[in-house]
C-alpha cells in the first residue's frame, strides 16, 4: 500500500489534471480570429493530454488503495493570446513541479516512479513548447477578440 502522502500528491495532480481539461477546452471555445485555426487545434489536444493524464493517474490512485478526486482547481481564462499562451505554459510547469514531488514520495517503488516519469516527460514538453510559442511573439498577435474574460472557478 502507498503512503498517504503519495496518494495525497497524487490526488493533488489528478485535480489539476482535471483543470487542465477545463481550462484547455475553454481556451479552444474562446479562441477567435486569424489565430483560431492555429490554436483551437492546439487547445483541443492539450485538453485530451490531460484527460489523459488524469485517467492514467486516476487508475493509479485506485490500485494504491486510495480514492480518486473529481474537483479541480480554478482556471485561467482570457481572450488574449499572449496571456493564454502564459498560462498554459505556467499550468504545464506546475504539472512538471508536481510531478517531480510525487516522484520523490514514490521512491524506492521504481515501477511507479517510471510510470509518473513518462507522464513528467511529457509535461516538461509542455512547458517547453509554449516557452517557444510564448518567444518573441509579436503584440499583433496577442489579441483573440478584445478584452480579457473574468477568471471562473
Amino acid at each position: 500500500m502507498a503512503s498517504e502522502a503519495l496518494i495525497n500528491q497524487l490526488n493533488e495532480i489528478l485535480k489539476h489534471e482535471w483543470t487542465g481539461v477545463a481550462q484547455y477546452s475553454q481556451a479552444s471555445f474562446i479562441i477567435e480570429g486569424v489565430w483560431r485555426e492555429v490554436y483551437a487545434d492546439k487547445f483541443l489536444g492539450d485538453a485530451k493530454e490531460s484527460f489523459g493524464h488524469a485517467q492514467l493517474v486516476g487508475e493509479k490512485i485506485s490500485a494504491l488503495g486510495g480514492v480518486p478526486v473529481a474537483t479541480r482547481n480554478e482556471i485561467k481564462q482570457s481572450k488574449n493570446l499572449v496571456e493564454v499562451l502564459e498560462f498554459s505554459r505556467d499550468f504545464e510547469a506546475k504539472a512538471v513541479e508536481m510531478y517531480t514531488q510525487a516522484i520523490e514520495l514514490a521512491e524506492p517503488q521504481r515501477s511507479l516512479v517510471v510510470f509518473l516519469e513518462d507522464i513528467l516527460k511529457e509535461e516538461q514538453e509542455g512547458v517547453d513548447e509554449y516557452t517557444k510559442l510564448l518567444r518573441d511573439t509579436p503584440a499583433s498577435h496577442a489579441s483573440m477578440s478584445g478584452e480579457p474574460v473574468r477568471k471562473s472557478g
